[in-house]
């Protein structure tokens, strides 16, 4: 009665234990990696920096308002009083409207600044007809920043994608070291059981003394096991706790009791992403790292086209329609104006030259990388789909052994439970049949290895992101 109580009361803390455990699926897992992880939040970032360096940009073509205002007076005299307002709107070419108020007035005021009493008003234009008319600074900032925040998303993708094939490969380690020990747990028992019972048929004298010293050895070889292989789990789950945020920027550690999902190999490819691109018909182009280099080469164009552009002379024109009346617009004619005009040109030419010749190196420079990038992605994802290939034909080569082996374990221990074979050989079979596991267990790893690093090497870990 005391031993049937013993046995129930074993059978219902197994029973509580196996409840206790919460499994942490890799949807789940990556789930929170990729709404919480701050790297993640860090590569929105980009983006928003890129956005903020566009509005920057824009800002060059905003209207202005200027006021100018000069007052002098000592001993009595008022020297001049001077106002100049003016407000301006610059446009995409190298043209410039203007509107214009000046009041001027005092003793000893310039000639030249005389202003009717109620002011002059003045509207006009300026414009730059060689360097600056088709392409300039503030056009080619503008330009540059829109392609600026193209190349930002997709070196988010990049990052991002980093991230989770990073988070990815963690979990599977987390995964192996799970399976390895539930490996060297599950032949614990069959040598408790084992040495067990050859310890009572050495009491009853069916069996030697040595059989129970050589069970105590195995015994005791699957302990030490036991004891690595959960080290190693510990140390995997803190890895796998690096990657696990909540949305208050709090890191989460995986608590005893949480384990891995052991049917992660039938759901891979779902649970990862979409169903695997079509790999002989891939356009590399479309990939984010050939994208975010093609949007540095249009950049770089748009500052080798802004460089050449500085070897033109500045030839500056001005012409403003002057009035004392600006609510008649007939009064805005050709007989009352102010013109201007401005030119420089370097003789040398040597800094607009330098800066040229730098430009075209810089082009230069990323043309090669796009296309050092191009074969090296080609030759990764070839490389990595054989990988791939032959880590499953060896998965499926190490199931076979397993059963094998399986088998092999079953017909010793019948055979030794009917007196025709020893101790030695039954535990020979079992870990024969213990590294077959262990093995499958590798190549299972580098399997879902190879699969997120192709999946890391296409760049499509990102894809459903929001």
């Amino acid at each position: 009665m005391r031993v049937l109580i013993s046995c129930l009361l074993l059978i219902h803390s197994l029973a509580f234990a196996q409840n206790t455990n919460s499994t942490l699926s890799l949807t789940e897992y990556l789930g929170y990696v990729k709404s919480f992880h701050p790297t993640v939040k860090q590569a929105n970032l980009t983006i928003n920096e890129s956005e903020a360096k566009l509005m920057k940009a824009r800002g060059a073509f905003d209207p202005k308002l200027e006021v100018d205002y000069a007052r002098k007076k000592f001993k009595n005299t008022a020297y001049y009083d001077k106002l100049n307002a003016t407000f301006k709107i610059p446009t995409w070419y190298g043209v410039e409207l203007k509107a214009n108020f000046e009041e001027n007035n005092g003793d000893f005021l310039n000639p030249e600044a005389n202003t009717p009493l109620d002011g002059l008003y003045s509207a006009g234009i300026s414009v730059s007809v060689a360097k600056g008319l088709l392409t300039n600074k503030r056009m080619a900032m503008l330009k540059q920043s829109k392609l600026f925040i193209k190349q930002a998303q997709a070196d988010r993708q990049l990052l991002v994608n980093d991230i989770i094939y990073n988070a990815t490969t963690t979990y599977f380690k987390w995964l192996r070291t799970y399976n390895e020990r539930q490996v060297y747990q599950d032949f614990l028992t069959n040598a408790e059981i084992r040495f067990n019972g050859i310890k009572k048929s050495y009491e009853v004298g069916d069996k030697p003394a040595i059989d129970t010293l050589e069970a105590r050895i195995t015994l005791n070889n699957r302990r030490l096991n036991l004891e690595k292989s959960k080290i190693k789990f510990i140390k995997a789950s803190l890895e796998l706790s690096n990657y696990l945020w909540l949305n208050s920027n709090t890191p989460v550690e995986i608590k005893t009791g949480i384990i891995p999902d052991t049917n992660t190999f039938e759901a891979i490819d779902a649970v990862l992403i979409r169903p695997l691109l079509d790999l002989e018909n891939l356009n590399i182009s479309e990939h984010p790292k050939m994208q975010s280099l093609s949007y540095k080469f249009e950049s770089l164009t748009i500052e080798k086209r802004l460089k050449r552009n500085n070897l033109l002379p500045t030839v500056d024109l001005q012409y403003n329609f002057l009035s004392q009346t600006p609510e008649v617009l007939p009064t805005f004619n050709t007989s009352a104006y102010k013109s201007g005009l401005y030119i420089q040109f370097p003789l040398f030419l040597r800094k607009e030259r330098g800066d040229l010749k730098l430009a075209k190196l810089k082009l230069e420079n990323t043309k090669f990388e796009i296309q050092q990038t191009e074969v090296s992605l080609k030759n990764k994802i070839d490389a990595t789909q054989q990988e791939l290939n032959s880590y499953t034909l060896q998965y499926d080569y190490n199931q076979t052994i397993i059963s094998d082996y399986t088998k092999m374990l079953t017909a010793e221990e019948r055979k030794f439970f009917l007196g025709e074979s020893s101790l030695f050989l039954v535990n020979s079979r079992e870990s024969k049949l213990i590294d077959a596991k262990l093995k499958a267990i590798e190549t299972e790893n580098n399997l879902f290895n190879t699969r997120a690093g192709l999946y890391n090497v296409l760049a499509v870990f990102d894809a459903d992101i929001n």
